[in-house]
């Protein structure tokens, strides 16, 4: 059965997620080169445009931000991506240019800023999900980085908390770029509905 997106992704059900959109994982200060250059192509002005056209029908835009500790106490060491970060320095910490959202993607007055200090997603690990659900939200708009980990974790944990995701298509990256339209293509399209970022304004406006 076709999904109806304009049904799926009304105002008053909707959220837009904003995965790790911040100057140390996509911005001047990234950790990250490789995946700051895909997303500086694409993602930046369409998570602009796309968190522009929520705002003006009312949806809340809510930035996700990775804020460790600047020494790194109570993070997680377990994998080679936290050890990697680890080694790279202390770019990204609270109060640093690293933690704060990228330039070309603002963050205005209404907006819901959360931080979390350690783990892959919001979910576990900062107040998105009581916020979601105080407020009787059912569908999350998910953007930002990386399909290789971060929103595709993201994805899984929401479907698994009963939630709707959508996931425009242009406002997501991953490296390489073919590689996470692989992501999309074989994997989140099983369990999110793919749009792009001008079906949504359009379906805003």
């Amino acid at each position: 059965m076709p999904v109806d997106l304009g049904s799926l992704v009304r105002p008053e059900r909707t959220a837009v997620v904003l995965q790790e959109c911040q100057e140390g994982v996509i911005g001047k200060e990234s950790l990250l080169p490789e995946l700051a250059k895909v997303a500086q192509e694409e993602l930046v002005p369409n998570v602009a445009a796309l968190a522009r056209a929520a705002r003006a029908v009312g949806i809340r835009v809510i930035h996700c931000l990775a804020v460790p500790r600047e020494d790194k106490f109570g993070g997680h060491r377990n994998a080679p991506l936290f050890m990697a970060t680890r080694r790279a320095g202390s770019r990204i910490h609270a109060g640093s240019p690293g933690a704060c959202a990228v330039e070309g993607i603002d963050v205005a007055p209404e907006d819901v800023v959360l931080t979390r200090m350690q783990g892959l997603t919001p979910f576990r690990y900062s107040e998105l999900d009581p916020i979601l659900r105080n407020e009787g939200i059912g569908t999350i708009v998910a953007c930002g980085v990386s399909l290789n980990v971060a929103v595709t974790a993201l994805t899984f944990e929401a479907v698994t908390a009963g939630y709707q995701v959508v996931i425009p298509r242009d406002a997501v990256a991953g490296v390489p770029r073919a590689y996470g339209e692989a992501v999309l293509d074989n994997t989140l399209r099983v369990v999110a509905t793919l749009t792009t970022t001008a079906e949504l304004i359009a379906l805003w406006q």
